[in-house]
């Protein structure tokens, strides 16, 4: 690209894309360890599919953001590698999004 203003825009998104993804795992991992202690202690009335419920849909929400990273970051350079590579990841990722977020709906049915 010729607009090293654009270019650098274009980064900043895609590294922030990337945090906000990483940022939401991490926050529902640790949100999801501390309900499961509380629970584990009996101090909050929860089950532990109602968490593995929340946290799946906090990994579904950051995988989200993370393809968007990579979008944007392939934008930059498409080479044909970089597409291939690209493809592949986000075929991976919406496959896992997608049996994620199944199972996460077979925990609404049996609560």
């Amino acid at each position: 690209m010729d607009f090293p203003v654009i270019v650098e825009i274009i980064n900043a998104f895609a590294l922030a894309f990337t945090v906000i993804g990483s940022a939401l795992v991490i926050y529902g991992g640790v949100l999801a360890i501390v309900e499961l202690v509380l629970f584990g202690l009996h101090r909050k009335q929860t089950s532990k599919s109602k968490i593995k419920r929340k946290f799946t849909g906090f990994i579904i929400f950051g995988l989200e953001f993370f393809i968007a990273g990579d979008v944007l970051t392939t934008v930059l350079n498409p080479t044909v590698e970089d597409l291939s590579l690209l493809g592949a990841v986000v075929v991976i990722r919406v496959i896992l999004a997608y049996f994620l977020e199944k199972e996460a709906k077979e925990y609404d049915i049996d609560s």
